[in-house]
């Protein structure tokens, strides 16, 4: 049986960066992944070009039963810590939108260096590796079976993620882990994904297919003020994504297409140029023109804009600012960027995320119940929580 300090299970955001700085503090490290490459996720996120963090990292941003729980972590290692990283490595990035975070070139670099870094330290990686049965020795430590050797340790980091994106080997193996240890799960489900719709609603969405717009969608106080993409199956865009996160089966959500804009004093305008125009060409100057066209059957009877009273144009305005739809259900795990959910914070150590009740287990990154807004936070949780375990194991 080969002894180390360390096992890492999972090579990705959180379980690279928490062997690195485990290996850096003199601990024989190795990580583990059954994928053939590493940091599969990096690679694809970002259209391929990492969106590695978020200059607003704030704690109203994360999701989680315990929303404070993350707070240790994030403030402890911060995006700024994070950037200093990518400087140090030589990476160049760019702010695209709201703070988000890119590389210039492709995320393919940051893999590297994080695993160059993790060499360097004295690490291992052992990729293409399944894990088996994995047990707390009687004297304290763990033993993991693998095709390539029993190994022994004196601290597990489970970091394999959550179930979102199946195709790229994506389990519930950390679930799994955490009851077998005895650590309660929060219920997961798809996060940052795509909304679906019915049968009756999809006869208009179709047509609809590949159109973006802006617009703020809302959910209770929740709301998101970004772009808009009809789908074959229904709603996608970054505005969506977002709201999914606070969506639930059975519950409505509202689209406000007027972006600030008045749309009453708008139509009144348009009214007054040419009252013979139909409502759709008019709406079709504040709307995409396949959109205004669905909109006119939706938010008052068809007709020339002279035939609305002021009453009547107030009442499309309204139309247009709260939009209401009801969602089925999501495109669930196969397109989801995250896993909501997972093993519940309560019984994990904010500063060390260390199972209170099992010494040398430790828990970092999306298998945790900690879920950050889409553009960058997810993954700084994965760099945070990797640190602040890869400090102390």
């Amino acid at each position: 049986m080969e002894k180390l300090d360390v096992i890492v299970l999972g090579a990705g955001a959180a379980g690279l960066f928490c062997g690195i700085e485990a290996a850096r503090r003199g601990r024989r490290v190795r990580v583990i992944d059954h994928a053939k490459a590493p940091g599969e996720k990096i690679r694809i996120s970002g259209g391929g070009r990492c969106n590695f963090t978020n200059l607003e990292i704030v704690p109203d941003r994360f999701l989680s039963r315990n929303p404070r729980f993350a707070l240790s972590a994030l403030k402890r290692f911060t995006q700024w810590d994070f950037i200093a990283r990518m400087d140090g490595w030589g990476i160049s990035w760019h702010e695209k939108t709201l703070g988000q975070l890119f590389c210039d070139g492709p995320a393919t670099q940051v893999v590297e260096a994080l695993t160059r870094d993790l060499a360097q330290a004295g690490g291992e990686l052992w990729l293409g590796c399944e894990v088996g049965v994995v047990e707390r020795l009687p004297a304290g430590g763990f033993r993991v079976e693998t095709p390539r050797g029993v190994l022994h340790c004196a601290a597990l980091v489970v970091a394999t993620g959550g179930k979102s994106i199946p195709k790229m080997g994506a389990s519930g193996f950390g679930y799994r882990l955490a009851e077998q240890f005895g650590l309660p799960l929060v219920e997961t489900r798809p996060g940052l994904v795509p909304l679906t719709f019915a049968e009756q609603e999809l006869v208009w969405m179709k047509p609809l297919s590949g159109l973006s717009v802006e617009g703020r969608v809302r959910h209770g106080r929740t709301e998101f003020a970004e772009g808009l993409l009809f789908t074959h199956r229904g709603l996608s865009g970054p505005a969506i994504l977002q709201i999914s996160s606070y969506w639930r089966e059975g519950e409505a959500i509202s689209v406000d297409l007027s972006m600030g804009r008045d749309m009453a004093a708008l139509l009144r305008d348009a009214r007054a140029q040419g009252p013979k125009l139909a409502l759709r060409t008019a709406l079709a100057g504040l709307v995409p023109e396949r959109l205004a066209r669905h909109l006119e059957t939706v938010v008052a009877p068809a007709g020339p804009l002279g035939t609305l009273s002021n009453a009547g144009l107030e009442q499309v305005a309204d139309g247009l600012r709260n939009w209401r739809l009801m969602p089925v259900g999501s495109e669930g795990y196969r397109t989801a960027e995250v896993t909501l959910g997972g093993v519940d914070t309560d019984a994990l150590d904010a500063r060390t995320m260390q199972a209170k009740d099992v010494a040398g287990l430790y828990f970092v990154g999306e298998v945790v119940d900690v879920t950050g807004w889409l553009g960058g936070y997810n993954f700084q949780w994965a760099w945070s929580s990797g640190w602040a375990a890869g400090q102390v194991v």
